[in-house]
């Protein structure tokens, strides 16, 4: 219905986007990358998200060739083969390990106000899992009120930590007579933007997701991810200003938001900030995550990527199983003593791999589809195109890279352990004919028809 009405146009998507770029990412890792690199922090946040655009440059070019109604499940259906098709696919299994740092990251805030918690962060991260497993059950209302109230709550919170906290920055802030600027070298200051890719990565997710109803999209889209690019570039920046500059190194690394806050504030505006801002804003991506994480996840086990029971659902069309699988997933990091950082790093690592391939496989694009390629938004030369092309898979790469080589023990044992399970049930689900080569094929044909219609230009 909302296709054959009025189309969105820049501003639209500008402010989707970037309420969809800004989450809690930002509140729950900003502090560990204070830890790799200082007070240089800033500097990891405004280029981190120019990083991250290149990381998903796929995103890019291929909403400036192609009008996908699918966004990006589409766009990665139409550049994968079979078994990096079943990886992908795999991996959103994977993601749902994520969901246990936004409960480690509540716990966290609330140990600040009350630190009795502290010592019993692990049963009360999956207890918070457990309960909004349970407030989904019924698809209950308020999830979508809260999360309509996400951006303003975010950004209010943001507001007056800038606010507040700008005039007490140090004035020697980008000094490094102590050591305190790019504090752990150029490796930290990488190591800080691998880890920091998680809150910076947002800028592209939202925009791609609604090419089908907007006004020119292949201009449209692309320019708007640069807008929303530079605005989060800029409000994390002055965040992190912030962050890292009022108080010490020692006190600031690895801490979340919460150490600066309590410094900054007076302690009502305090508690409000953790418990309205940093709390709320961690539980509303959390609800929205496991609100929306099903339905992709139900799609692929149609597909035939999952066992069949994974397509069990109750009388009312509840899907049981995949809930259930992914409360499992969701805390089981939790109890096997991975810590917040390093959550992140599992999910991340297999991601930026698959971006590897992504933009890799964007180099065909010009010579399959020359049509396409001569209408295309970011049109250039193609040696150009393939150097841009080369250098996003190498952004992705370094990501990848840097935040496996700083994991230890277990976790780089676990990240092992994750990429081979992707790759493997990807082979053996299309080894054993439950999934067909022919039937991807078709699908690939059938997006690309699709989207060809749907061209505006």
């Amino acid at each position: 219905m909302e296709e054959h009405g009025k189309k969105l146009g820049m501003l639209n998507i500008f402010g989707l986007g970037l309420g969809g770029a800004i989450g809690s990412g930002i509140f729950v890792l900003l502090g560990f990358g204070i830890g790799y690199t200082g007070r240089s922090i800033v500097l990891v946040c405004v280029g981190g998200c120019l990083f991250m655009l290149l990381a998903y440059m796929y995103n890019v070019i291929m909403s400036s060739m192609f009008v996908f109604k699918g966004g990006d499940y589409s766009q990665k259906a139409l550049l994968f083969n079979p078994t990096m098709t079943g990886f992908s696919a795999t991996m959103a299994l994977v993601n749902s390990m994520a969901m246990s740092s936004y409960a480690l990251g509540m716990v966290n805030y609330i140990s600040a106000v009350f630190p009795g918690v502290a010592p019993y962060t692990r049963p009360v991260a999956v207890l918070i899992m457990t309960l909004f497993f349970a407030s989904t059950l019924r698809g209950s209302r308020f999830i979508t009120l809260l999360e309509n109230a996400m951006t303003v709550i975010l950004i209010g919170a943001i507001a007056i930590f800038v606010i507040f906290g700008m005039p007490q920055v140090r004035p020697d802030y980008f000094s490094n007579a102590d050591g305190g600027f790019f504090h752990g070298g150029f490796a930290g200051f990488v190591s800080a933007i691998a880890i920091m890719g998680w809150a910076c990565q947002g800028t592209t997710m939202a925009p791609v997701s609604m090419v089908a109803v907007t006004e020119k999209p292949k201009k449209t889209i692309p320019l708007a991810i640069l807008w929303i690019t530079l605005a989060l570039a800029v409000i994390y920046g002055v965040m992190s200003i912030v962050a890292a500059g009022v108080l010490p190194y020692d006190q600031v690394a690895g801490a979340n938001l919460g150490a600066t806050a309590k410094a900054i504030f007076p302690n009502s505006i305090y508690v409000v900030f953790i418990l309205g801002g940093g709390v709320f804003a961690i539980a509303t991506s959390l609800l929205g995550g496991i609100a929306m994480f099903r339905y992709p996840l139900m799609k692929i086990a149609e597909d035939g990527w999952l066992p069949p029971v994974f397509k069990k659902t109750t009388k009312g069309g509840f899907p049981w199983v995949i809930q259930l699988a992914f409360y499992l997933l969701s805390v089981m990091p939790i109890l096997l003593g991975f810590s917040l950082d390093s959550i992140i790093s599992l999910v991340m690592i297999p991601s930026m791999v698959m971006n590897v391939y992504l933009n890799m496989a964007c180099i065909t694009l010009p010579k399959k589809y020359p049509d396409q390629w001569k209408k295309c938004a970011l049109r250039m030369p193609v040696p150009v195109y393939n150097i841009i092309c080369v250098l996003s898979a190498a952004c992705a790469g370094v990501v990848a890279f840097n935040l496996f080589k700083d994991l230890k023990g277990k976790d780089i044992i676990a990240s092992i352990v994750i990429l081979a399970i992707c790759v493997g049930f990807s082979l053996l689900r299309i080894h054993t004919g439950a999934v067909k080569k022919e039937f991807l094929e078709e699908n690939k044909r059938a997006i690309i028809v699709q989207a060809l219609a749907d061209d505006e230009e």
